[in-house]
């Protein structure tokens, strides 16, 4: 009877693997991608052709080789055909809005302000985030930053007060003692060289700084610790920028490649890091968890109210440990990268180095900083903001409709994906003006509000319900920073030092930032 059987089974079986097959490798990898880009070539939206289940991947990877090799003079802050040849080549040959396929899925790159507003600064849900590389994920976690709707509410809900103006002024005696051990550290170095001055890379030193300053200020955790999460987060974004533009094949993350049991390991690594970093929390509680970050959201996992207030506010441990995730990497990245591309502008600007400094020693004195007298240091802001708009380290956003949408006067179908190009944008002559390449903070004078022809024009930090938590909380641990630094130093950048910004997930250095710290007689 079974043998009856088994020729029915195995046929009904082959015709499911066909159908499968037949609907991925035709329909979704070949007919779909037609169609899509006919949909859009009749709203006259044009792009490089589709190619199979690889699109326009090898194109990227090979432009992006091509400009690898190009060094810009310190000068020259229009490093997009450096950093992002495709983008400008596209944008030149199509025109704007283009079409580009990454792998089978259709980007739409959309450069205008007025459609970059409706998609950020929409409140009623029709556009939510991508979906994350999985490597992005293990390292970045599905945190605040990547859930949506009634999760993204909640995990808010939660989060929020730990980034209160109240508990960021309380942060800052934190940033300020961690800068401390730094700058000693520099000081005692530069005091035993015959001319009293000393080489530092500094694009290592402040992610390893940033690092510290958000595992003792969020988690309370140790240096160990810190670094523990931060050296496992950096290896996976350095698998992540390796295999970024690879096919992505079904089943293929299972295979036992020398990478896939890395990444594995590493997943495992931070993970368990994290865990134990929280058991001791939860261990050494007394009445409550604390007042941090963690704190907040154990408190969330752990509370005992019932009722319809105590399930908006709860958070799973897995959550809790995606949030981790998140929150370490998102709060020493953007500050840490920010950091370097300031200090890079200050050394080839030296009046606004000496101006930012008479400003601190205004303020401050002697002293280190404190978070009032930090919030007084407005050209120090000016200058953070126009290293933030020149040197933003978010590459770019993306997002999709949740359904069906019209934009503008574009036709967007459920799920295509949107592309918002930051450093496209924030070059943009009509609006920035015609020196829209060149450094100048003077066109922060009157606020970010009024820096441009367009209130919105920043989105160094996103705009909208979905812009950063952290802003404050990156703006403060800069200036902090900043401040102790020109206090105690004055630097310029060192002979070694070779000018091109690479995209490696974020925007970095190539090559690091060597600069020459010269320590001041205070």
């Amino acid at each position: 009877m079974l043998f009856a059987v088994l020729p029915a089974v195995l046929a009904a079986l082959l015709a499911l693997a066909v159908s499968r097959l037949w609907s991925y490798a035709v329909v979704r990898l070949l007919w779909r991608p037609r169609a899509v880009a006919s949909m859009f070539r009749e709203q006259g939206v044009r792009g490089p052709p589709y190619r199979y289940l690889r699109g326009s991947n090898e194109d990227i990877r090979r432009m992006k080789e091509e400009a690898d090799g190009v060094e810009l003079d310190v000068h020259d802050h229009d490093y997009l055909k450096r950093a992002l040849p495709h983008f400008v080549k596209w944008k030149d040959q199509y025109g704007g809005p283009f079409l580009y396929w990454f792998g089978p899925k259709p980007r739409i790159c959309i450069y205008n302000y007025e459609l970059v507003k409706q998609i950020l600064a929409n409140k009623s849900g029709h556009f939510m985030k991508n979906d994350a590389h999985p490597t992005f994920l293990a390292m970045f976690g599905k945190g605040l930053v990547m859930v949506e709707g009634a999760d993204w509410v909640r995990h808010r809900r939660v989060v929020n007060p730990a980034f209160a103006m109240d508990k960021l002024k309380m942060m800052t005696r934190t940033m300020v003692s961690c800068a401390e051990c730094l700058i000693k550290k520099w000081e005692d170095q530069a005091a035993n060289n015959k001319n009293r001055e000393i080489e530092v890379e500094l694009s290592n030193q402040f992610q390893e700084l940033t690092a510290d300053v958000i595992s003792r200020t969020a988690f309370g955790s140790s240096y160990r610790e810190g670094k523990e999460v931060f050296h496992a987060q950096k290896e996976l974004q350095a698998i992540m920028v390796a295999t970024f533009l690879d096919v992505q094949i079904p089943g293929f993350k299972y295979l036992p490649t020398k990478r896939n049991i890395r990444k594995s390991m590493l997943q495992k690594k931070l993970r368990n890091t994290l865990s134990e970093m929280i058991q001791c929390r939860v261990a050494s509680k007394e009445s409550r968890f604390g007042d941090d970050l963690l704190g907040l959201m154990l408190e969330a996992c752990f509370a005992k109210e019932q009722g319809e207030e105590h399930d908006k506010l709860i958070l799973s441990i897995d959550e809790i440990i995606d949030e981790c995730k998140t929150f370490f990497f998102a709060g020493h990245e953007t500050t840490s990268h920010l950091l370097t591309w300031t200090i890079f502008l200050l050394s080839v600007y030296p009046e606004w180095q000496q101006r930012v400094r008479e400003e601190v020693r205004r303020e401050c004195g002697k002293e280190n900083p404190s978070a009032e007298m930090l919030s007084k240091l407005k050209e120090m802001t000016m200058v953070l903001l126009e290293a933030l708009r020149l040197y933003c380290p978010l590459i770019s956003m993306l997002r999709r409709p949740i359904s069906d949408i019209k934009l503008g006067s574009l036709n967007l179908r459920k799920d295509n994906e949107i592309v918002i190009p930051i450093p496209i944008l924030h070059r943009d002559k009509e609006v920035w003006g015609d020196r829209a390449n060149e450094f100048d903070p003077m066109r922060f004078e009157n606020g970010i509000t009024k820096a441009a022809k367009i209130p919105h024009a920043h989105i160094g930090f996103s705009i909208g319900p979905r812009s950063c938590i952290g802003q404050n909380f990156a703006m403060l641990e800069a200036k902090s920073m900043l401040a102790m630094i020109v206090q105690k130093f004055s630097f310029t950048l060192s002979p070694k030092y070779v000018h091109a910004p690479a995209d490696k997930l974020s925007l970095q250095p190539k090559f690091g930032l060597p600069v020459i710290l010269s320590p001041l007689d205070v």
